[in-house]
């Protein structure tokens, strides 16, 4: 399918074939008609992609402070490699559009195939042939609505939300800052609800435009007689409510909207504007309400609505963003809102550089509301689509990829690829990242479904790195295919997941991984080194300062991530057995117990772990400390001897009374994959057996157990 493509690193922006995205529970799978550009958004995104790296760090000083950070824990190095593959991406475009259902897997089967439907949310709502946008950001379009005016519903639900911020009464006088597309719209809203309205704007034309629409006037900003025409509009008490809908990085619009409005009265910002509030004399002076509005409504960024599709309560929350979305094209289809004369450019999709030179004002050309038209083409609902690259060699090895987020990009696909290997397919949900993915690293093809790898004769080795909700299905899938199977941890979340993947495996044989990588790391193998001959258990302390994540993160949600024990506490568990050579027996675990809503108190416990060897080991995982400290540091006690890693940065090496540094960086990604790859190629078995693997997933759901029961577990 064709779709709108920035490329972040080079601000290049381009018309691509892309795969199709894959159609997933609670999302609906949606052929686009018409998708609108919006100028002010869209410009700003494209703004700072078009930067250099000094002009991106300008705009975004918050991504500055995190690569800050990074370099602090994981070295200059490694960091510079995040950098890299975070910047090399390819970006979708657009979040307004409207077209019709192909497919649905809502949870509430209210949408079906063929039904009109107008989409929002950015990365969901892109300028593409076909999208899958999540079940609460899709609504249907009344019979009497064209699907042009229904692409403008995005911008409508955040007009209509800077409207309810500013709850206006009828027959109230409210001035509108800012008069481009956002704007117009507010202004017709505010008339259709019985509202008496002035506009202002640096452009004539726009002024004009919002006059033409039914603003009861209109001024530009520069006019000299801009105050005393505020003054006469009001009848010198000044303007009930101020809605800001310009965008700018000047002041100007929140102080001249003190200026103007009443006492006690309300300045709503909707638009992305300066907002150094000042005190004097009219903000403190005349006890002014400054809200912000929240872009479509209630739900906006709660992962439970937008991404789960989790309603709120009707009779508690009137107002989402999925019904201001329905409101907005109930108006339109009253006629109480007139979209037409905002439309002054079409262009097909194929056209869309055009478009956005206009947006950009590379192409001097008045404009508004500037639409994409998808005409029918067959050829767009194609799922896989093969990269061309100059021959290369046939590898031995050929790699399927299941996943391709960060983490794969930055440590397994490149591993993969210096090793010798052959990229042969890249699949992810969204065509877009499958396309980015598969031109970085020259996979021979890119896909949005997973049976373009599991069902490839060609490829025999399979990494998975998707969420890890779906970890076990497709090991057992891939297993079945005869494929060697590496996939992150954790290998499965829960017990009768892990038996099946047992059972498969059992039945099935084959090769199987899975991506613990701090035992493979230099610093680790040199300790094991030193260890080696002292027949007696060890006593292990490992110290993780974690750092906080969110509840709301897909990591922590029980049905996708299975949270932090699961997700990365294995990782911890698998290092000492490394060590001791031998299988966890018993766990004894503890977690604090807060008031505090925005802590996980599972994030924050101490485990204790008996060996069938004898060892124990301790693991104190912390959420809550300062980022300052190093995350990770082992101690390992044993005949006589310490051993220590200091967050695989190096290491310490204590025997005879002496103690020698270690030198050494790494987590053991390379030397992971690659010990992988070897026993493939050697016809080795994999470098952690399965009864590892196995038990170290059982402890981590034993972990959880003990939490539950406040008793020891066996594993």
């Amino acid at each position: 399918m064709k779709q709108v493509i920035q490329n972040f690193k080079t601000g290049e922006l381009y018309v691509d074939e892309v795969p199709a995205p894959a159609l997933t529970k609670g999302m609906v799978l949606i052929e686009n008609k018409f998708s609108l550009i919006s100028a002010g958004t869209e410009r700003s995104t494209v703004k700072v992609a078009k930067a250099n790296l000094l002009g991106k760090a300008r705009q975004r000083p918050d991504l500055v402070a995190q690569v800050i950070q990074n370099v602090r824990k994981e070295g200059l190095k490694a960091t510079l490699e995040k950098v890299r593959t975070k910047l090399d991406t390819l970006k979708a475009l657009g979040y307004s559009t409207c077209g019709r259902v192909i497919a649905s897997m809502d949870t509430n089967h209210f949408f079906k195939p063929g039904d009109r439907v107008a989409c929002a949310g950015q990365d969901y709502a892109s300028h593409a042939e076909v999208i899958c946008v999540p079940q609460n950001l899709v609504v249907k379009i009344p019979d009497t609505v064209p699907y042009e005016e229904a692409s403008f519903t995005t911008l409508g639900a955040i007009a209509m939300q800077g409207l309810r911020q500013a709850d206006p009464k009828l027959g109230e006088t409210v001035c509108v800052i800012g008069l481009g597309l956002l704007g117009q719209i507010t202004c017709q809203l505010l008339k259709a609800n019985g509202c008496k309205v002035l506009g202002i704007d640096i452009s004539e034309s726009l002024v004009q435009l919002a006059r033409n629409l039914g603003a009861d006037d209109a001024v530009q900003r520069s006019d000299a007689n801009l105050m005393a025409m505020a003054n006469q509009f009001t009848n010198g008490y000044g303007f009930d409510s101020v809605i800001i809908t310009a965008a700018t990085s000047s002041n100007d619009p929140i102080e001249l909207s003190a200026e103007i409005t009443r006492k006690k009265g309300k300045v709503v910002a909707v638009g992305a504007i300066k907002l150094d509030v000042p005190r004097d004399p009219h903000f403190y002076r005349k006890e002014l309400d400054l809200r912000l509005s929240c872009s479509y409504g209630p739900g906006r960024y709660d992962t439970e609505y937008e991404e789960k599709g989790i309603d709120y309560p009707y009779a508690y929350v009137r107002w989402t963003e999925q019904r201001n979305m329905e409101a907005f094209l109930q108006l339109v289809a009253q006629g109480g809102i007139n979209i037409k004369p905002l439309i002054t450019h079409t262009f097909d999709i194929t056209e869309a550089e055009t478009a956005y030179d206009i947006v950009t004002g590379k192409r001097q050309e008045p404009h508004i509301g500037i639409l994409l038209h998808y005409p029918d083409n067959d050829s767009k609902f194609i799922h896989t689509k093969i990269i061309q690259h100059n021959g290369a060699a046939q590898q031995q090895i050929e790699a399927g990829f299941i996943g391709a987020g960060s983490f794969a990009q930055s440590y397994l696909i490149p591993n993969v690829k210096n090793f010798g290997g052959g990229l042969k397919v890249v699949v992810t949900s969204k065509g877009i990242t499958a396309q980015n993915v598969a031109q970085k690293f020259s996979f021979d093809s890119a896909s949005s479904n997973s049976k373009d790898v599991i069902d490839n004769k060609e490829i025999n080795t399979v990494f998975i790195a998707t969420p890890h909700n779906s970890h076990a299905p497709y090991v057992i899938e891939a297993l079945k295919a005869g494929k060697n199977v590496f996939v992150e941890k954790p290998l499965a979340m829960h017990e009768e997941e892990l038996e099946n993947v047992k059972a498969c495996y059992m039945q099935q044989g084959g090769r199987l991984m899975v991506g613990f990588n701090r035992r493979f790391s230099p610093v680790a193998s040199a300790l094991k080194q030193n260890f080696k001959g002292i027949n007696e258990p060890l006593v292990m302390n490992y110290r993780v300062n974690a750092g906080f994540i969110p509840k709301d993160h897909w990591t922590q949600d029980e049905q996708t991530g299975g949270g932090r024990i699961i997700g990365e506490v294995c990782h911890f568990i698998d290092l000492m057995q490394y060590f001791t050579e031998a299988l966890p027996q018993t766990v004894f675990a503890q977690c604090i117990h807060s008031a505090n809503s925005v802590n996980k108190n599972d994030d924050n416990i101490v485990i204790n772990i008996q060996f069938t060897d004898g060892s124990v080991g301790s693991i104190v995982y912390v959420a809550t400390g300062d980022k300052a400290l190093p995350k990770e540091r082992l101690e390992v006690y044993g005949g006589g001897k310490i051993g220590i890693i200091n967050d695989f940065r190096g290491g310490e090496w204590y025997s005879n009374n002496k103690m020698v540094k270690l030198k050494m960086e790494g987590k053991g990604h390379t030397q992971e994959v690659h010990a992988f790859l070897n026993a493939i190629k050697e016809g080795h078995p994999s470098p952690i057996s399965f009864e590892s693997m196995y038990a170290t997933t059982k402890a981590t759901l034993k972990i959880l157990d003990s939490l539950h029961t406040g008793l020891p577990q066996q594993i």
